[in-house]
């Protein structure tokens, strides 16, 4: 698989990675976890060489399950985690990002990885009660200690973003990114890409709804985080058809499946944009691999987003609580 760059600070990874979240937090049902191993080394055997993880998913179970299912390829993979929540009882209660909390996670997550060093660290969600600079400047003495590598900001605002980057070089964005949730491009893509900061894109295939396998009379189990979530209401889900319907008609002109046209578009985009679909299943990640052969013409992405501008989509992505802890 080819490689892209994210950010100037020399950090390459595979175009596509994989999104290792769902294995353990958030969406029903998990794997058992010798598949779950299974299947991140399969992602390595096709060239995936990204993996994202957080302590919070699970809390911290994940982290021990991408640890362990990547020890035998260390050095030649790139694991990144997240900081910046408060975690009691095993559950996730409010953010924190003050030093003494991101230091602790730092040696926690060293230890549920298996490294000496995390290759990128996230500061998961902006905290208003810590400056933005203390952050930058906390995990600028973490690399310089070599406990960590690479900087990177996760769903950030652009100035959020600017001033981070003027204490530490950020070498990557996480945010949502895909045909249905493009808010970022109006701002914050503009913002990185004069920057030189890379773009990793979570739930580039809306979680789950542009594969075209869920529709409105789709049933989450319980648990499930998109019974939650406004855009995956069965009203919003049966108006957000028509996305779905102008994706398919791509899929079928370029002999590829609705969620390769999805993947496809968002590495279209810029060549340092990074998806990183999750899945659970050895198919569905062969399928998504796939993605990445498929080239669009200028005037092919100019008919998708042509197609794709006339078509509101319903419902907010998350609640609106939730959405105020983005920082966007």
């Amino acid at each position: 698989m080819k490689k892209r760059k994210l950010g100037n600070e020399g950090l390459e990874v595979s175009a596509i990675g994989l999104g290792c979240m769902g294995m353990s937090f958030s969406y029903y049902p998990f794997p058992e976890k010798q598949d779950a191993i299974n299947l991140i080394r399969k992602a390595v055997e096709q060239g995936v060489n990204f993996f994202d993880t957080a302590e919070v998913y699970g809390p911290y179970t994940n982290e021990e399950l991408v640890g362990e299912a990547l020890a035998p390829f260390k050095g030649s993979v790139v694991m990144a985690t997240k900081f910046g929540f408060n975690i009691q009882d095993g559950k996730m209660i409010g953010v924190n990002s003050k030093p003494e909390q991101i230091k602790r996670a730092v040696e926690g997550s060293l230890k549920r990885l298996n490294v000496d060093s995390i290759d990128l660290l996230y500061q998961h969600r902006v905290d208003p009660s810590v400056p933005i600079e203390d952050v930058a400047g906390t995990v600028k003495k973490l690399i310089e200690e070599g406990k960590v590598k690479y900087f990177g900001l996760s769903e950030a605002g652009a100035q959020t973003i600017r001033n981070a980057h003027a204490v530490h070089p950020v070498s990557a964005l996480q945010s949502e990114y895909s045909l249905w949730t493009r808010q970022h491009e109006k701002e914050i893509i503009p913002a990185i890409e004069e920057l030189g900061i890379g773009l990793v894109a979570f739930s580039p295939l809306g979680k789950g709804f542009l594969t075209g396998r869920i529709d409105e009379n789709t049933k989450f189990q319980q648990g499930d985080f998109r019974n939650i979530l406004p855009r995956f209401t069965e009203e919003a889900r049966k108006a957000n058809t028509a996305l779905l319907e102008v994706i398919s008609e791509f899929a079928q002109k370029k002999h590829a499946t609705p969620a390769q046209i999805a993947l496809a578009w968002v590495l279209a985009q810029k060549q340092w944009i990074v998806p990183i679909p999750g899945t659970t299943k050895l198919n569905r990640l062969t399928e998504n691999i796939g993605a990445a052969q498929i080239e669009f013409m200028p005037e092919e992405l100019k008919l998708i987003d042509d197609a794709s501008s006339h078509i509101k989509i319903e419902g907010g992505r998350y609640p609106e609580a939730l959405e105020r802890t983005t920082g966007l």
